[in-house]
């Protein structure tokens, strides 16, 4: 093997492992990485030079002793008491932060405006620093000869950022030790080129470089500014013992007494101290692991006693839910430790639960700001006040929500289980002996089973060992089985008020069951602080969005597909313009239309469509008419869970997708009666569905437009009522017609009237003959509980037979007077009888029986004093048999039959949670 010449440096920063130090402490440093990473190369290394260890404080401030003498004078001379307490604030800037000169230079401005007496700072490495250093120590292991140029970029990195950030001899004193660093670095790298392995606590002390030299840039602009200031480099200062897990656990004594130490000969109300990294008790460089900056923070924040830890970042505060996830997010303004540290175990991106532990011990506030937003004000991360108001709304008990996926469930199952000691214990322990992290754990109290959560790359290694741990037990049928239920995601819901208070679980168990969605399993700590459910991965976002939506945004929000823009369609919408932001407001109902869409084109909306303006905006943005793709856009493209689509139209392909969208849960209202009248078999089809579903279906305004009918039926039938008749007038356009057809005047006159007056369809043939009416009387009898199809409803047809086959409406209408003459007979015979003629429906429970006809009435009956376009209905029941309860009033126009549309909307908002 070829030999290895190091260059040494004549810095007086270089020095061999055994050579006299600036201080004990560097020396430590140099003799530790000795030890741990050369001495094993030497059978590798013929020849070994001498290995650089940096110093820590800047070339002003460097003290070279000359003897021991000089040492002990120093340890003599008057200590500096370092002051504790609110004093000092701590703040930390991750890489983003210092990612540039310009951003290096706004982190100043932010310190130094900052009107606290004494200030520590920690800093991450610029940004992608800490990843190009790894980067340098994977080439050079796997003798990727890249990592010199690697390295040059690093070095030009840095260099270009601090020529524009310092001159004269700062500029001077930082160029020269980043010179000689990457010198040293450039030969640490070629050792580990040759060996081709590296040590971990050699990789720590390489990585570290980035946070050296971002603190003394950093320190330098400050002075700069004219601040004094020093910089700290934490290995000597913060001492970390390894554990087992990947992490370190805090030294806090003998860091105290470093930092004491370190305060004495560098004291200053600035303090530039480097993130991430750290030593062990023997003095090796190591690293504080994931989120080691943040975690650095909050040990120095509790270290000085601090008043309050802030973190700077490139967010304005913890969110409600993943921002990504749901858009309606909102910045929590405070959240206690524990709620904090609920949801960064859950992946919300908080902070990491152990940031959490050093400042819990002595009731420090962190503060999450937005470097790049100062205006806004950020969460602030505490114990909960004690003066908060009791007795506050379930949404406000729910601090946030949190998501998990890419897992899968694993179920252990048998009678066997039940009551033996340690069946537990053997499951864990062979989850644990193959490595994998369990997410969750739920056990039901039978203790017939046991199911926990892992990461999906863990599950088949887990599932194997399980079932050679129990292989005996699975053979005897103790255990039935091994299951793995794969695709799955974790919803958390975390909130410190949640505890003891009732209510909390049945309104996130509601909101999941009303969008539809299935939970595989749930737990819960005896702390209560929060709620764990497990999805289907497909739907965890939708869960998402259904929970945030019942805690966070209005009690209820429905998105809303309007089908059908027409006359109805459109007052609709202008009703709905006209009252959204009063039902928003004063009964927290959110109502959305994500959708509208005609014959020909579509509008569709990620956020709602602005009704003030959508013709225009179909006009400008609208697109081909697809009734799939805008029921899949309703439902699915956006951030609201409850889905409702209003069909406006009378159409029968429209009704026929009915059962559909009931099935992939969306809530159904209409003023169409094509799919309640039509065949009896997907009627009942259709009801069963929504009877065993969490799925809506509203039509009310299909017999009554805005009247009462069906609810007032479903009231006597659940109340134990029997129907025996239900008699009325069903149709506004004929109640019209027969309510002016009196005296002298001709029918076909009284019918061009109607017509003019737009009570009558486009063709009045669709109103005379009848069918409208039968299809009232067919859903009245079926919701009654009679099984009757449209066919066997007898109608009396008012359309002339010679004039039912007419081309066009305008040719019925000018061949009508022609039939003047059979229609005035039945009038006057009535009217010499002393009665009125009125067309009505009929159902007739006790012969099972429905008819359509025209009637006669005394006058003084109920449906002979009508006026106008009034429907009038009397329901004959075992209770009200003498004398029939009665519904009257308008039973035809746009503006009544959108508001029974209307009315069902918010029936739906009601049985969402809406208060009533």
């Amino acid at each position: 093997m070829p030999s290895l010449s190091v260059a040494i440096s004549h810095s007086p920063h270089i020095l061999s492992p055994n050579s006299l130090a600036r201080d004990t402490k560097t020396k430590k440093i140099c003799q530790s990485q000795y030890r741990s990473f050369f001495l094993p190369l030497r059978s590798s290394i013929f020849r070994m030079g001498f290995v650089s260890c940096r110093g820590s404080k800047e070339t002003s401030n460097t003290r070279i002793f000359t003897s021991v003498t000089d040492v002990l004078l120093d340890e003599s001379a008057e200590k500096v008491q370092l002051p504790k307490g609110d004093t000092w604030s701590v703040h930390k800037f991750g890489g983003t932060c210092v990612a540039s000169s310009e951003r290096i230079t706004n982190v100043a401005d932010i310190i130094v405006e900052d009107d606290s007496e004494r200030k520590l700072v920690v800093v991450s490495a610029m940004s992608k620093v800490t990843d190009m250093m790894y980067g340098l120590i994977e080439k050079a292991q796997s003798r990727d000869d890249s990592y010199v140029s690697a390295l040059d970029v690093v070095l030009e990195k840095h260099r270009s950022t601090v020529l524009a950030l310092l001159d004269g001899d700062e500029l001077g004193s930082f160029l020269s030790q980043l010179h000689d660093d990457i010198s040293n670095l450039k030969a640490m790298l070629r050792a580990i080129y040759i060996a081709g392995h590296v040590t971990e606590s050699f990789m720590d002390f390489v990585v570290g470089h980035g946070e050296l030299w971002s603190a003394q840039m950093l320190s330098s602009v400050i002075r700069k500014k004219g601040m004094d200031s020093k910089w700290m480099d934490t290995r000597e200062v913060l001492i970390v013992n390894p554990t087992g897990a990947n992490q370190v656990d805090p030294d806090y004594l003998e860091s105290e007494k470093r930092l004491e130490k370190w305060y004495h000969q560098n004291p200053s109300k600035i303090i530039i101290a480097t993130g991430f990294i750290a030593s062990t008790p023997q003095n090796i460089p190591t690293t504080l692991k994931r989120d080691g900056s943040d975690f650095s923070a909050a040990i120095m924040g509790a270290l000085f006693r601090a008043r309050q830890v802030t973190i700077w970042t490139d967010v304005d505060g913890v969110y409600s839910a993943d921002p990504r996830k749901v858009s309606e997010a909102v910045i929590l303004q405070t959240l206690s430790y524990q709620e904090a540290w609920e949801m960064s175990y859950f992946g919300a991106n908080v902070l990491h639960p152990r940031t959490i532990i050093p400042v819990m011990r002595y009731n420090i506030p962190i503060k999450i700001r937005n470097i790049f937003n100062l205006s806004a004000p950020g969460t602030k991360i505490c114990h909960p006040m004690v003066n908060e108001e009791d007795g506050q709304s379930v949404e406000s008990l729910v601090k946030g929500f949190a998501t998990i996926d890419n897992l899968a469930l694993v179920n252990v199952e048998g009678t066997g289980m039940a009551g033996v000691p340690g069946t537990a214990h053997a499951i864990f322990g062979a989850v644990k002996d193959v490595g994998a992290n369990v997410i969750m754990i739920s056990q039901a109290s039978s203790e017939h089973s046991v199911c926990f959560a892992v990461p999906e790359k863990e599950v088949k290694a887990v599932a194997e060992a399980l079932k050679s741990r129990f292989r005996q037990a699975l053979d005897a049928g103790r255990l039935s089985q091994v299951a793995v239920i794969p695709d799955c995601s974790i919803l958390a819901a975390v909130g410190q008020k949640m505890a003891s208070t009732p209510g909390v679980s049945a309104s996130l168990f509601n909101a999941l069951a009303k969008a539809n969605i299935n939970v595989r399993a749930i737990a819960q700590g005896c702390s209560e602080y929060n709620i764990t459910v497990v999805v289907k991965r497909e739907d965890c976002i939708k869960a998402l969005k259904a929970v945030h939506s019942r805690f966070y945004l209005s009690r209820t929000t429905i998105a809303m597909g309007i089908i059908g823009p027409g006359l109805i369609g459109s007052t609709l919408l202008e009703q709905l313009r006209d009252q959204a932001a009063v039902l928003k407001e004063e009964f927290n109902i959110d109502l959305r239309v994500m959708g509208i869409i005609g014959s020909r084109t579509m509008l569709l909306s990620d956020v709602g469509i602005e009704l003030s303006s959508w013709r225009e905006l179909q006009k400008e943005k609208g697109e081909v008419a697809d009734l799939e793709k805008f029921a899949q856009h309703v439902h699915r493209n956006h951030l609201i869970p409850n889905t409702v689509l209003v069909d406006c139209t009378a159409d029968s392909i429209v009704a026929s997708h009915y059962y559909d969208w009931l099935r992939k849960g969306i809530h159904v209202i209409t003023p169409n009666k094509k799919a309640n009248s039509g065949p009896l078999d997907q009627y009942l089809k259709l009801r069963a569905l929504q009877r065993r579903s969490y799925t809506h279906y509203f039509y009310e305004a299909t017999v009554g437009a805005g009247l009462p009918i069906i609810s007032t039926l479903r009231g006597l039938l659940e109340t134990g009522d029997k129907i025996l008749r239900i008699e009325g007038i069903f149709s506004g356009t004929l109640s019209y017609i027969f309510n002016n057809f009196i005296g002298k005047r001709a029918f076909s006159e009284v019918v061009a009237e109607a017509k003019q007056a737009g009570y009558t369809e486009p063709d009045p043939r669709d109103d005379l003959s009848g069918t409208d009416v039968a299809r009232k009387v067919i859903i009245l009898a079926r919701e009654s509980g009679l099984r009757l199809e449209l066919s066997d409803i007898p109608i009396e047809n008012l359309v002339p037979e010679p004039l039912r086959a007419s081309a066009s409406a305008e040719e019925f209408m000018q061949k009508l007077p022609q039939f003047d003459q059979d229609m005035a007979k039945n009038q006057q015979d009535a009217e010499d009888a002393g009665e009125v003629l009125r067309y009505v429906g009929v159902v007739d429970m006790v012969n099972v029986k429905g008819v359509v006809e025209l009637r006669r009435y005394k006058k003084d009956h109920p449906f002979a004093q009508l006026s106008g376009s009034d429907n009038i209905i009397a329901f004959t029941t075992t209770r009200y048999k003498n004398q029939p309860l009665i519904v009257r009033g308008p039973g035809a126009g746009a503006e009544v039959t959108a508001g029974g549309v209307f009315s069902d909307i918010l029936q739906l908002a009601s049985y969402l949670g809406a208060p009533s």
